[in-house]
């Protein structure tokens, strides 16, 4: 590939390459944004402020804590929690002091959490007091060693901690019972840290920052290595992207992010946490987004400018009764990602705040970032836009031969922000990593003419029926119009005639809609072969925290 047709998409003053040689690594990163933004909000919960200058003193504190424990440069430490003001804290001490953050998902299961610490070799654990009671029934078969116990109101405050912290516990009893003798609270490790000295190590741009976990989807959970200089291209091609919104912000009015998605995923690290420790913004934390009125109710008591979210979240919050509660007015950029955003969707959150969802793309192993729509655009793509700065994409065949555009192909990609290879998997890196740098997605796309790609599936959801190729995304997008629908899902199952067949699951919001009107909708949209053989109404789709639908537990229940 010699050209790059998307660069003519560009907004103004978007360059096509950034430079993240400026920092050797997150840590000059982040130090640099606590001596700039010292006095300024870095994290608001529940309340409660917490300011750069107090990260920098709380991370230093408990990176000099991981030190006297006897941590050595490179270790992993396993992070368990919330987005609660402790994870930005650990985030920062764990690289300050030269170790490895491994992203763990609060609502593992033992069997989950075992495998992740195993294969991760982490020595020590930052854990919220809620899923204590399961990391006691797994942590004697893993390396963990040293475990921290953080709590909802740690960082509250003593008399408004110790009410949510009794709250949390005795009212709505969210922390089953638990052992894990030798166990050291969060902020008694804070307290030795400040008694202790801190060794500043030499960290290089080549180092590993993060072991970021793949969702399992396509098989064994797997570390996506994530080195500092990874992190970093993707946060500075991730700010030139805003810069042309984030620009409208009034001068002297700190910008402020919403983080709903949780920490422990790549998106909300990288573009709510990473992003906002480099421009000095705030950032809302927000412990479970799943509880729309909560989360409402907080986004209600600030003026935020950007709001990183997966297509169910924004449906879900334009649909709840308290969404006028809450001014929209103020908002430059709503990023999609994760899942593909639907048009129906799409709509209806630029009608209720005049922002238009910008929908993006990216994969942990592209710490995530590698494409999005220009954040200047007024109306919703249906693409998941251009590939950013400095990132080059193509749709290629099985032999990595570049498809014409207009074909669809496997989409793959290249530049800073993509990870050295799987923990120690080199099968399974050999298999995505091409010698030219090529990461190849399992996802099928297709590029236009002007370097817009859409993704059409990934490559195991697609459906064959009777030898066409039907892309559940399709379907999707169909039924999520239609009036009386809330969320569906498309998966496929066994059929002896045609070999696979399409079913649809519908989560309807009009308790009236049937089956017949479905299936009417469908005939009048979609060719023959595309439409639903099985159709399926629920109360709720399943899904991942993150709000993925879980399309493998769809089939699943159908075999």
């Amino acid at each position: 590939m010699t050209e790059r047709p998307w660069l003519a998409a560009y907004p103004a003053g978007v360059p096509a390459e950034i430079d993240p040689s400026g920092y050797g690594s997150l840590v000059e990163l982040m130090e640099q944004s606590f001596r700039e933004h010292g006095a300024r909000p870095a994290y608001s919960f529940m309340g409660k402020e917490q300011s750069f200058a107090e990260t920098d003193e709380l991370s230093q504190a408990f990176a000099a804590y991981l030190q006297q424990l006897g941590l050595a440069r490179g270790d992993r430490v396993a992070i368990m929690m919330p987005n609660v003001p402790q994870y930005p804290v650990v985030v920062a001490a764990v690289l300050r002091a030269g170790l490895i953050v491994v992203n763990v998902n609060p609502l593992y299961t033992p069997r989950e959490l075992e495998h992740q610490l195993v294969d991760s070799g982490a020595k020590a654990i930052v854990i919220i007091e809620n899923f204590a009671a399961t990391l006691q029934q797994c942590i004697a078969k893993t390396p963990v060693r040293h475990v921290v116990l953080a709590a909802m109101g740690d960082r509250l405050g003593t008399l408004k901690g110790a009410l949510v912290n009794y709250v949390v516990r005795k009212v709505k009893k969210l922390v089953p019972a638990y052992t894990l003798p030798g166990a050291v609270r969060f902020n008694d490790a804070l307290a030795r840290g400040r008694r202790a000295p801190f060794k500043r190590p030499e960290i290089r741009p080549d180092d590993i920052a993060v072991l970021q976990y793949t969702g399992g989807t396509t098989g064994v959970s797997k570390g996506a290595v994530l080195l500092h200089r990874n992190l970093i291209a993707n946060v500075l091609q991730s700010e030139a992207w805003n810069a042309p919104a984030m620009g409208t912000v009034p001068a002297g009015e700190q910008s402020t992010a919403v983080c709903a998605l949780p920490l422990y995923h790549i998106f909300a690290f990288t573009v709510s946490m990473m992003l906002s420790l480099r421009t000095g913004a705030k950032v809302i934390l927000i412990p479970n987004a799943r509880d729309l009125k909560a989360t409402l109710d907080e986004l209600s008591r600030h003026r935020f400018h950007t709001f990183p979210a997966v297509s169910t979240l924004f449906n879900g919050l334009a649909h709840h009764p308290d969404f006028g509660k809450v001014d929209w007015s103020n908002l430059k950029v709503s990023v999609g990602g994760g899942m593909a955003v639907q048009s129906a969707v799409a709509r209806l959150w630029l009608e209720k705040t005049g922002c238009p969802i910008c929908e993006g793309y990216g994969l942990s192993e592209t710490s995530p970032s590698a494409s999005c729509n220009p954040v200047t655009s007024k109306e919703f793509s249906g693409t998941i836009g251009v590939p950013l700065p400095s990132t080059w994409m193509a749709c290629m065949d099985d032999e990595g031969r570049e498809v014409p555009a207009g074909e669809p192909g496997e989409i793959c990609i290249k530049g800073p922000q993509v990870m050295a290879g799987y923990w120690q998997r080199p099968e399974e890196t050999a298999k995505v990593l091409g010698p030219e740098g090529w990461f190849r997605t399992g996802d099928i796309g297709i590029m236009d003419e002007r370097g817009f790609f859409r993704v059409v599936d990934r490559k195991k959801d697609m459906i064959v029926v009777s030898g066409f190729n039907v892309y559940p995304n399709e379907i999707e997008d169909v039924v999520g119009a239609m009036p009386g629908v809330l969320e569906c899902a498309v998966v496929g199952v066994p059929d002896e005639h045609s070999g696979e067949a399409v079913k649809l699951i519908v989560v309807a919001k009009d308790p009236a809609l049937t089956e017949a009107q479905v299936r009417e909708w469908c005939r009048d949209r979609l060719t023959g072969y595309k439409r639903p053989r099985v159709v399926e109404f629920r109360m709720e789709l399943p899904k991942t925290p993150v709000g993925k639908v879980l399309r493998r537990e769809l089939r699943a229940a159908h075999a």
